[in-house]
């Protein structure tokens, strides 16, 4: 056992714990900046945040140095004994948390308070790494690729039971590892056509075209959806015949219909669109059975789901999200102007980071954050504190630490030599870079709010708790990386 702990910190990767204090620390200044203040700079006081993210900060550094001692073949002989037992711990706490500021996630115990979304990360990575690792998996498998698809989207579920919309989205990140692993591209293209749908439905939804009785963000769908079916069938056939009957029976129709609504009878062409989607799918389905090419089948799936998708936007916007959601996303979209409601957030960061300038103001002298016109400024919008305090050279030399252990992380996980070992360690690269992006977007006013913390960075002990385990359990994998098990 001694020479086996010896060998693993001569084998730890050091460069990458080198990377997260550094994080740490810029994050611990950060947040002595935002919530402390002048007249009383008691940052060591275990009463101030400061204090308590120093208390976080070393108790995570014991607990990944704890983790580690575990060995791999651990983490993989239990890895679904471990996803099992943070769903179950999700579950009980939707029904014993205590409401929150509206979301029911938190467990309080005793003076300490933990969020176990931010612990079932690490679990669903383990599980992910687990079920991808079986001999006969085929990321070319549709099934296996679902099976694969629900060990991330049951915890989803569950948080968002606990109304914890923004962490949930999170799990979504795992797509990229299936990705990273062979899985066919058409699963994010039908996640960004998601996106994409419901943007444009939502964003010209409101306009009509010109003055005809139907509304510019469903034609132009409907228009991207019958040339994506065109698209799909050249990629998959190369058959140019086919691609130019299908694209001419779906455009064709349209501007013809288009025509005959401006010039005579104003008509709502939308509908002529869906009829000719639902034509062209047939003509599809019957040239996918008479050529015995089963994959032409699933370019009909797509465009008439994205059809019955387009129609559901509406709904699920004004009668599933909540009022603030609708709001924030209006907001983000143009649609509304909130300066002192849902915009008010972003608008006061930026105004902190605008006011940075190149240098910044220097440490514990943001005006911004000391008259705390940001609210939540040592958590989700904490990097604001670093462009008023530290300029764009601060906020410039954050992102590079991040970028760095990226990066590194990444050459981390290529140098596995298990399939478990590098699919867990691309699912702590994906999440990482996830909340990287969302965070530091929404800061900067280009992602929706959606309430998730900067890794290492922001104050809280649950997800920095959370993320040290994540990554301390890669960093154990990786030591026994020429290990059979």
């Amino acid at each position: 056992m001694e020479r086996r702990n010896v060998d693993i910190v001569g084998r730890l990767d050091w460069l990458t714990i080198l990377f997260v204090i550094a994080i740490m620390v810029c994050g611990w200044f950060s947040i002595c900046g935002a919530s402390v203040a002048v007249e009383n700079p008691d940052l060591f006081s275990f009463a101030t945040r400061p204090g308590k993210q120093l208390v976080w900060i070393l108790c995570a550094l014991a607990l990944g140095a704890v983790v580690m001692l575990v060995t791999q073949t651990f983490y993989n002989s239990y890895a679904y004994i471990i996803y099992i037992v943070l769903l179950l711990l999700l579950i009980v706490t939707i029904f014993v948390a205590t409401d929150t500021k509206g979301s029911r996630s938190w467990l309080h115990l005793g003076p300490v308070s933990l969020q176990p979304a931010e612990f079932a990360k690490f679990a669903t990575a383990l599980a992910l790494a687990k079920y991808v690792d079986r001999y006969d998996f085929s990321p070319s498998s549709l099934s296996d690729v679902l099976k694969a698809c629900a060990i991330f989207f049951v915890p989803m579920v569950l948080i968002v039971g606990q109304n914890e919309t923004g962490s949930a989205l999170v799990y979504m990140a795992f797509l990229l590892v299936l990705y990273r692993e062979g899985m066919t591209g058409s699963v994010l293209l039908v996640g960004f056509c998601a996106i994409l749908f419901f943007i444009l439905e939502i964003k010209f939804s409101p306009l009509n075209f010109g003055d005809q009785p139907f509304h510019v963000g469903t034609w132009l769908v409907l228009t991207i959806i019958q040339i994506l079916e065109a698209i799909m069938i050249w990629m998959m056939s190369h058959d140019r015949r086919f691609s130019l009957v299908v694209l001419g029976m779906g455009l064709g129709g349209m501007l013809i219909g288009l025509s005959v609504s401006l010039s005579i009878i104003p008509f709502k062409v939308t509908w002529l669109q869906a009829v000719l989607i639902g034509a062209t799918s047939v003509f599809i389905v019957f040239r996918a059975v008479k050529d015995m090419v089963r994959r032409y089948m699933l370019v009909a799936l797509f465009a008439v789901c994205s059809v019955g998708y387009l129609f559901s936007v509406d709904y699920a916007f004004n009668e599933i999200l909540k009022p603030h959601q609708r709001t924030r996303i209006n907001v983000i979209l143009g649609l509304e102007d909130d300066p002192k409601g849902a915009g008010y957030n972003v608008n006061q960061s930026l105004i902190a980071i605008g006011s940075g300038g190149l240098t910044g103001k220097g440490f514990m002298k943001g005006t911004q954050t000391k008259l705390k016109y940001v609210p939540e400024q040592d958590t989700d919008f904490i990097f604001c504190t670093v462009g008023e305090e530290q300029g764009f050279k601060g906020s410039a030399f954050v992102l590079l630490l991040y970028l760095a252990l990226l990066i590194r992380l990444i050459f981390l996980s290529e140098r596995q030599s298990s399939v478990f070992g590098r699919v867990y360690g691309y699912s702590v690269v994906c999440i990482l870079f996830f909340h990287l992006f969302i965070n530091i977007g929404m800061v900067l006013g280009i992602t929706p709010v959606i309430g998730i913390p900067l890794p290492f960075f922001s104050y809280g002990g649950s997800s920095l708790w959370g993320f040290t385990i994540l990554l301390s359990v890669f960093l154990r994998i990786d030591c026994e990386r020429t290990t059979s098990y």
